[in-house]
């Protein structure tokens, strides 16, 4: 094994970066009226989007499939060895099947090109050679050639696989805009991730109801308030009218604060030291904007109002970290 020193190994990963990125460039010529055909198949689509590429490019293929299909566009991937032996039984008539080859006479792939046209189901080619068979029978091919691959020896798909990406994903991003596909959709394909929780979780699903909101009347002393917020542990209490509305919001820090000024805490009204005008939001907005809210004026718990600025529920910091939203 030959030694190499620090300065050469930075020149190669370099160069390997400057390579693929001539390789992007040149791709976006390509954006032409072939892709407005692929698209256009792709959105009139009544099945399902099947992509079948063989070694490197099947790993490609599968990486397209799973972000078409998170981005409204129903996918999936089927390995052509596979698909010979059982798993062409997947496609219908009602589907497009895209297929990347480099070569575009990739053996597996094209021994499956007479069934798929017998079944009259269209075809998607991206292939890095226009005169390849495949190119030659598929509806529409996409040209994904690249003048030269990273590697050295030329010989790992490098350049080629990061162009069949990258078409791939563009065209996965217009068939998105296209659908007016929204963060909403997104988030129902994504609901275990940070992302999901994000997007689909709502503060009435995280927030104190009922029983488990600490409320005082204007009426009481602090002595009560602090009695009513050691009950409820969230560090916070409501002070409500007769019909439940928010006159004011008391919290640890308004106790240290007024500690400090030495009043009696069995005789001072909690009403004549509370929070007035405190923030409030209502249980259908997402446990991200009280998240949001929360960090923009420093605070750590909002009233949950109805649309008549009625309390109905309370969430602290400790809600949303215990949900997993920050």
């Amino acid at each position: 094994m030959n030694k190499i020193s620090p300065d050469k190994i930075i020149a190669l990963g370099k160069a390997v970066i400057e390579t693929e990125q001539i390789a992007l460039t040149e791709l976006i010529e390509r954006i032409d009226d072939k892709f407005v055909i692929a698209c256009d198949l792709l959105l009139q689509c009544e099945g399902r989007i099947v992509v079948i590429g063989m070694g490197k490019s099947g790993h490609i293929g599968n990486k397209i499939a799973a972000t078409l299909a998170s981005t409204g566009t129903p996918a999936f991937f089927v390995h052509p060895g596979e698909a010979s032996h059982g798993d062409l039984g997947m496609i219908t008539n009602k589907d497009v099947v895209m297929l990347l080859s480099n070569s575009g006479e990739t053996d597996e792939i094209v021994a499956l090109l007479p069934v798929i046209k017998r079944l009259n189901t269209p075809m998607i080619a991206l292939t890095g050679k226009t005169n390849s068979t495949l190119a030659k029978i598929a509806t529409v091919n996409i040209d994904i050639s690249v003048s030269k691959e990273a590697c050295p020896l030329g010989l790992a798909p490098t350049s080629s696989t990061t162009a069949t990406l990258a078409m791939g994903d563009a065209i996965s991003i217009a068939l998105l805009e296209a659908r007016g596909f929204s963060k909403d959709d997104f988030a129902l394909s994504h609901p275990g991730g940070v992302l999901g929780r994000r997007l689909l979780l709502h503060v009435g699903d995280i927030m104190h109801a009922d029983d488990e909101i600490p409320k005082v009347s204007e009426s009481a002393s602090l002595s009560d308030a602090l009695i009513e917020m050691t009950q409820k542990g969230l560090g916070v209490t409501t002070i409500v009218d007769d019909d439940n509305g928010i006159l004011g919001i008391f919290t640890d820090g308004d106790l240290r604060r007024t500690l400090d000024s030495k009043v009696d805490i069995n005789t001072c009204l909690v009403k004549d030291v509370m929070t007035k005008n405190g923030k409030n939001i209502k249980a259908n907005s997402l446990a991200a904007s009280a998240l949001s809210l929360m960090e923009r004026y420093s605070i750590n718990a909002l009233v949950v109002v109805d649309g008549q600025g009625k309390l109905i529920g309370i969430l602290n910091m400790h809600d949303l970290l215990r949900a997993r939203v920050v």
